[in-house]
């Protein structure tokens, strides 16, 4: 079987389609989505979903969640610096550098955390099917770049998965919506997730979904939000008791989870109350955390970041040529989209309702399913329905691939929202006599300058034959594929030799590294 898997910051979901119907697959309490979280009990094994998010409050440094910020990172890059100082676990230097989880004395690579995930939801889907499940569609971010995408192939291969495709989520949140409809429309998927936002332009003509761009910014999501709300919390709870909390990873951990679930009952009151039972210990005796929060004071914290993901949308609809007035229907997906101020700011932006008929928190599992079973199911239950045609899904690479220059700028090779596969020759010559190398940096980004941008990789081709300068060629073939997965081959044009290199996750697991991480996730989760 083929199953889709929206791999979330904060929650995953599966579906596939059965008997011809997408379907959600729910545990056996009846839900539908799954923290995503990974938590390393002291006596062995691993927990992952709701029990290992029951963990948070009561072992925080070994829990670890929204670990797809991670993902596809450098441990020295600021962005992993800056998120240690807003997570409880331990992060250290990882395999090739990169970010990595110490817990329990053992590390883990990002992406084997998260195959924790996907083999939880693996399993799940198992359960109700009956039936192995070996493939799967994943979806991610789509403003994911090529690091961040391959990163999450190989935790799919760690958690025992072929990932037959990676698609955008905003693609996969539209596919699902307009599954069974012969649309005709110009789509905004505003995508607001736990960890991230992206605004993706798509025209939808009846099977055909065409990617027109995509935009985002990775470090805006519902966590966000959470920090905002429990630095609130935290003040209030300081000016009544002097007691400074988040110094305490435990107890600033509690609170987290409290402004979470704050955060929740405020999409349906208009106001709540955040109460952590024994939150400090003091020589007047125990004291107990209970601040009122008030609908009107939640939107004032985050209004901020709300006007942040509309930045965005400018953008896009700029790159794109593209109005407000050209836009036919307004989709809205993941759960931060649940935030009433969210949903209103939306609306107001884009001057019309958002879709009523789209689950934020399913849709892009759902359209992961369709997707896979349009690929071709591995049996007649995992196919479309007689008659439904077939899906296809025309994306765009999110963001530019470059080559480090001279001067320390960027050559742009691929520009950002060209269609995606493509295929881009470039020739290079070597730039003194005698050279026998020839070194190329590839990056990811919109900037002229090479260090703003994302190292992919570097691509060595050495043994040319001595020459003059600029005597000996080297063809190089920059190929993007339908996951927005980069590949490139090298050709010396004096001898015919080739050379082939995939850019993948900064170097961060070899093979050895990737076969050991699933023989340990196997061992954990069996």
């Amino acid at each position: 079987m083929i199953v889709g898997i929206d791999l979330g910051t904060s929650y995953s979901t599966v579906a596939v389609v059965v008997g011809g119907k997408p379907l959600v697959i729910l545990d056996d309490k009846g839900r539908g989505v799954q923290p995503s979280v990974v938590s390393f009990p002291d006596g062995g094994g691993v927990l992952v979903g709701y029990p290992a998010r029951a963990r948070l409050v009561t072992d925080s440094p070994h829990t670890v969640y929204s670990v797809k910020r991670l993902i596809g990172r450098r441990f020295t890059d600021p962005e992993t610096q800056a998120f240690q100082q807003g997570v409880p676990y331990h992060l250290v230097e990882g395999p090739g550098g990169g970010a990595a989880v110490e817990a329990r004395g053992k590390i883990y690579s990002a992406p084997e955390i998260s195959a924790y995930v996907l083999r939880h939801m693996k399993h799940l889907a198992e359960r109700h099917l009956g039936a192995p499940v070996e493939k799967a569609v994943v979806t991610v971010p789509a403003n994911f770049n090529d690091a961040q995408r391959e990163a999450t192939r190989i935790a799919g291969r760690i958690a025992g998965l072929d990932v037959v495709r990676i698609v955008n989520e905003p693609t996969a949140a539209a596919l699902s919506y307009g599954f069974g409809k012969d649309l005709d429309r110009t789509l905004a998927v505003y995508d607001f997730g736990g960890g991230t936002f992206d605004l993706t332009l798509l025209e939808a003509k009846g099977a055909i979904f065409r990617v027109v761009t995509t935009n985002g910014d990775m470090l805006l999501g519902g966590d966000d939000f959470d920090q905002a709300l429990a630095k609130h919390v935290h003040d209030a709870f300081w000016r009544q008791s002097k007691i400074e909390l988040r110094r305490d990873a435990v107890e600033w951990a509690r609170l987290v989870l409290a402004a979470e679930t704050c955060k929740r009952e405020l999409s349906s009151a208009s106001e709540a109350d955040v109460r952590i039972p024994r939150v400090a210990h003091t020589p007047k005796g125990v004291l107990d955390l209970d601040v009122h929060v008030t609908r009107d004071q939640f939107n004032a914290l985050v209004l901020d970041l709300v006007q942040r993901t509309f930045e965005v949308c400018t953008a896009a609809l700029e790159s794109a040529g593209l109005g407000v007035a050209n836009i036919d229907d307004l989709v809205l997906v993941g759960g931060t989209t649940h935030v009433p101020l969210v949903r209103a700011a939306a609306e107001q932006y884009f001057r019309r309702k958002p879709r009523p008929d789209v689950d934020p928190e399913t849709a892009v599992a759902v359209g992961a399913a369709i997707h896979a079973a349009a690929l071709g199911g591995d049996d007649q239950a995992s196919r479309l329905g007689p008659g439904a045609p077939s899906t296809l899904l025309l994306d765009v690479l999110p963001r530019t691939i470059g080559l480090a220059a001279a001067g320390g700028f960027t050559e742009r090779v691929i520009e950002r929202s060209t269609a995606i596969p493509v295929e881009q020759t470039s020739v290079f010559a070597t730039s003194r006599d005698g050279q026998q190398e020839v070194r190329i940096i590839v990056v990811q980004g919109e900037s002229k300058h090479t260090r703003e941008n994302t190292l992919l990789g570097e691509l060595i081709i050495d043994g040319l034959r001595p020459a003059p300068r600029g005597e000996v060629e080297i063809e190089v073939t920059f190929e993007v594929d339908q996951s927005g997965i980069l590949n490139i081959t090298a050709r010396d044009r004096d001898s015919g030799r080739e050379l082939q290199k995939k850019i993948r996750i900064s170097g961060e697991l070899r093979d050895e590294a990737i076969d050991d991480a699933a023989r340990r996730v196997e061992r954990d989760g069996s």
